[in-house]
């Protein structure tokens, strides 16, 4: 029963609509500042980064974002936006991602209104933003005036010097299992104080077969740079569930251990008893029961295994499974579905386990049966 509520809990997780479509996309992080970059350096190395990736063969579009998608790190920050009344014991607080040109479309989230960055949003144009609709809900944007809204990053201040330019759907940002905060972007081509980057490549091809090419285009930047953990989203997706994988996978294999040993040991244990009961048996059949009969003996005695085994068991399982209810996800812990299942199936094994010894007793002979020592 555990195995089966941690079964269906990964089922649950698998099926979450990630507001992004990480097939054939590969990423990988690059930190020039732990090479001794001045930011203003370690942009421009961002920058020919993208044009040089995109040329590699196969590369249908390439985008960056300093907060790596579903890599387990947040990045926040308060904001004022136009239109939002906060009081001094109001939370302001959004999440933030500092990204490249095409990064939304690259990465299949829809824009909902407005635009996304380009390559000509840079540090001497006006200040822009996108905003995803959790920020509009907890700002209060209407999502149809969102797009010309002005708002302000770093706390309570009246000098609303950015304009959100996009509304961009929900997609999830650090846990695939976490609700969507409110988040805003901006272009990392705005913004000082960049020294890292991940980097997002779509491809028409293997995503395979574009590795290589990335270490190549790396080296030729910089020697000395190393390609840190390059993968492809979907290993990225994996990773950030891997404990529900882990807890799935390990309690399934010993749920099939404890099945195969109970079956095991049923069995055992009915074969001795039906030996030491061969004479009884034989006096029955002697006596004029039939071979039905002394199966239906045998399966009645397991029956009572079954019944007592299972209350117990069940008892049990509910329990363990509350214990674990934070390690589930979107259901509880008393799944009539699962409960029933992994009790008919325990049963069967069960009555599996103890047909057999039945059926070796329902063809003794009763006169070798009366002579058993």
């Amino acid at each position: 029963i555990s195995a089966g509520l941690f079964i269906k809990s990964l089922n649950n997780v698998s099926r979450i609509d990630l507001g992004i479509s990480p097939e054939d996309v590969v990423n990988f992080p690059i930190s020039p500042e732990l090479n001794g970059y001045e930011f203003d350096r370690a942009k421009d190395l961002f920058v020919r980064a993208e044009d040089e990736l995109a040329a590699i063969p196969g590369v249908n579009a390439v985008s960056a974002g300093i907060v790596p998608v579903l890599g387990g790190s947040n990045w926040g920050q308060s904001v004022s936006v136009e239109g939002f009344d906060a009081g001094p014991d109001t939370d302001v607080n959004s999440r933030t991602n500092r990204i490249g040109p095409d990064y939304f479309r690259l990465l299949g989230t829809t824009i909902l209104s407005g635009r996304e960055f380009t390559r000509s949003d840079v540090g001497d144009e006006p200040t822009v933003a996108v905003v995803n609709e959790t920020f509009a809900r907890k700002f209060g944007l209407d999502p149809r005036t969102a797009v010309g809204k002005r708002m302000a990053i770093g706390g309570l201040r009246d000098d609303l010097d950015v304009e959100i330019v996009g509304l961009v759907e929900d997609a999830k940002y650090s846990e695939v299992k976490d609700e969507v905060p409110p988040l805003f972007f901006t272009p990392y081509r705005q913004q000082d104080g960049v020294g890292s980057m991940t980097f997002y490549l779509r491809t028409s091809i293997d995503p395979a077969q574009v590795m290589q090419g990335i270490r190549d285009v790396v080296a030729r930047l910089d020697p000395n740079l190393p390609v840190e953990d390059l993968k492809t989203l979907e290993a990225q997706v994996r990773e950030n569930i891997f404990m529900d994988r882990m807890i799935s996978t390990l309690s399934s294999a010993f749920a099939l251990l404890a099945t195969i040993l109970a079956a095991i040991g049923l069995y055992g244990v009915l074969s001795y008893s039906v030996a030491q009961r061969t004479r009884e048996i034989g006096l029955r059949m002697a006596l004029g029961a039939g071979g039905p009969a002394v199966r239906g003996m045998i399966l009645r005695q397991v029956a009572w295994m079954v019944v007592v085994g299972g209350i117990v068991g069940i008892l049990a399982a509910v329990g363990l499974g509350r214990g674990a209810q934070s390690l589930l996800f979107e259901m509880e812990t008393h799944d009539p579905a699962i409960v029933l299942v992994g009790a008919l199936l325990l049963a069967g094994v069960a009555l599996g386990a103890g047909y057999f010894p039945a059926l070796r007793a329902s063809k003794v002979d009763p006169m070798q049966a009366l002579r058993y020592e």
